[in-house]
């Protein structure tokens, strides 16, 4: 018998959870299920990202909502979209062989006239983010008044983000004699006095101890001197041969840079942060849980929300300026019973951070080295000849061309053979780390902090035609632009001939150009205040040019000034003033490069 049903869950939705491959409960399943069931308490729940906390309260309010009804009885209210969407559809699946049951998923970015037709239809689990859920309640386009239940899904979240104020709103839409349902994966003041305004001696359960992480997941973390960050953490990349995982970083410009060096160095990666659009967003994710992707590089803010299985590492380029977000982060892997790991890469300086964190989390972290080029050299080997000894040989398609194979190595003996495979990827990594150095601090610290010539994804100094300066903007492949586009955009909004513009390199959520130095200006004030669907455009002097002291542009994120001019291209449109100097005008704001997220 399925443990479930002790549960007291029904028939329909056991068969339904079985097919998605839930066996037995989780610990927090297993605790709060039996609570929630009675439908008779206010309820807290501690518990960590991706332990099941969505199972936990949406099969109790599946057994105790009446869905012969069709206005909202429950709210169940989250931070970002991304989990609004994956709560909504864990909940239709749960319910696949229920009838009449009717779940809206309600948040920004999308059509909110499609989420109102669903709401006129008839619905009774509505899931939501804070802000366009008090759109919808400003429209007077939902009735709470019937609401029975309310779940509050990573609050802790939900305030880091800044919805308080939108929280007390909503709930105060709702009867007083609603039940509250609270889960978080750590319990600030914050999250602990809505508990005490909103809930009544509310039933609480810890699964682990509270604050604490995930007890699958292992911490470990690197000394390593600043300058050698990237290098150190390429190399762990290089390393860890199935990775697959998520990168933090403090703000988007470092993310950018992280990602564009990544994609230059020929790994799969991309970039995730406030800069982007819905539609960029969707697509950056798609490719992410497709696997398509190796490595996301994402804020803090960007990545709220995101669940994705089977995420390897969570690697912290960067420590978050906040400690206990550091929960939030390593949270990402060891979802759903797996194992995984959260690496930092920290210097001499940050130790005592890692010290806090330990004691936020209970766990220990264990100090690592950054393996040597020859044990990087020896990994990736071994990796992949154990692919070449365990690939899937299909014998029909590759018989007639086996006579020919066999023919051009007959010359060689088996060693020999074996010798050559080795040494495709064994010639490619010598090169790279010809020369590496020891990049442990200690070790730098011996060998008087030498340069790293030789290092694999060292950020080389890029080939830039003479005369020109290559520049960044933050529009893209994604957004529909060929190069032809994109040469066509930049002639137009900054009045200069094709002529001036040299290499153009078009990546998913970005473009690197160059241009005439003479030019330059007229590019960034050609571009300055114009928006791309909604977007600001942002051009910037690219890479080192600008770590260097060259000039950066400055934000192009202008505010939009009334009059300007629409145009469209592949779909969207741009907005912005037009100057007798062929660009769009706008107000000039401090340069992106320095705000955060």
């Amino acid at each position: 018998m399925n443990p479930f049903l002790d549960l007291g869950i029904r028939h329909e939705v056991v068969n339904a959870i079985t097919e998605m491959g839930f066996e037995k409960p989780s610990p927090i399943q297993e605790k709060a299920i039996p609570v929630l069931m009675t439908g008779n308490d206010d309820f807290v729940g501690l518990a960590q990202t991706g332990t099941g906390k969505t199972a936990a309260f949406g099969l109790p309010l599946l057994e105790l909502i009446d869905f012969t009804q069709k206005h909202p009885q429950a709210l169940v209210l989250c931070p970002t979209r991304e989990l609004c969407l994956q709560i909504a559809k864990d909940l239709e699946k749960y319910a696949k062989y229920m009838d009449d049951v009717h779940v809206v998923a309600v948040y920004g970015g999308a059509n909110i006239s499609d989420q109102l037709r669903q709401i006129r239809r008839g619905v009774q689990i509505v899931v939501a983010t804070p802000g366009r859920m008090l759109d919808i309640i400003g429209r007077k386009a939902i009735d709470f008044s019937n609401v029975k239940y309310v779940v509050l899904d990573e609050a802790d979240e939900m305030l880091n983000m800044g919805f308080q104020e939108d929280i007390n709103n909503i709930l105060s839409e709702t009867p007083e004699i609603k039940k509250t349902w609270l889960f978080s994966a750590t319990m600030p003041k914050e999250v602990r006095r809505i508990a005490q305004n909103y809930m009544t001696n509310p039933q609480e359960l810890t699964v682990g101890t509270k604050n604490t992480g995930n007890e699958n997941i292992e911490h470990h973390y690197y000394v390593i001197k600043a300058r050698d960050k990237y290098a150190a953490f390429k190399r762990i990349v290089d390393y860890s041969t199935d990775i697959f995982g998520i990168v933090f970083c403090r703000t988007k410009i470092e993310t950018q840079e992280i990602a564009e060096a990544l994609v230059r160095d020929g790994y799969n990666a991309d970039s995730l942060h406030g800069d982007l659009s819905q539609q960029q967003r969707d697509k950056v994710m798609k490719r992410y849980r497709d696997r398509s992707l190796q490595l996301l590089i994402a804020t803090d803010v960007a990545a709220r929300g995101i669940d994705v299985n089977d995420v390897t590492h969570v690697i912290n380029f960067s420590l978050p300026d906040e400690v206990e977000n550091y929960t939030h982060r390593s949270g990402r892997t060891a979802r759903a019973g797996k194992t995984g790991i959260s690496l930092s890469l920290v210097n001499v300086k940050e130790i005592g951070k890692i010290r806090r964190i330990e004691k936020i989390i209970g766990k220990q972290f264990e100090k690592k080295q950054i393996p040597q080029a020859t044990e990087v050299i020896e990994k990736q080997l071994l990796a992949m000849m154990n692919k070449i000894h365990n690939v899937e040989i299909n014998e029909e398609k590759i018989t007639p061309y086996l006579p020919s194979i066999m023919e051009s190595m007959q010359d060689l003996s088996k060693e020999d053979i074996i010798k050559r495979f080795a040494s495709l990827e064994f010639n490619r990594f010598l090169d790279y780390y010809q020369n590496a150095p020891d990049l442990n601090a200690d070790a730098r610290e011996r060998d008087g902090d030498r340069g790293e010539r030789g290092e694999r994804g060292e950020r080389r100094e890029r080939s830039v035609s003479k005369g020109f300066t290559r520049l960044f903007i933050n529009l893209g492949s994604v957004d529909e632009f060929s190069r032809g586009d994109m040469l066509g955009l930049i002639c137009d909004a900054a009045n200069i001939s094709g002529k001036s513009v040299g290499k153009i390199d078009m990546k998913g959520v970005f473009t690197f150009f160059e241009v005439q130095d003479a030019d330059v200006k007229k590019v960034f004030d050609g571009f300055q205040g114009t928006e791309y669907n909604g977007r600001a455009v942002r051009v910037e002097v690219s890479g080192e040019e600008s770590r260097g002291g060259a000039r950066r542009g400055g934000d192009s994120g202008g505010r939009r000034r009334s009059g300007g001019g629409d145009r469209d291209r592949k779909g969207g449109s741009f907005r912005g003033d037009r100057r007798s100097s062929g660009g769009f005008g706008g107000e000039r704001r401090r340069s992106a490069s320095r705000s955060k997220y």
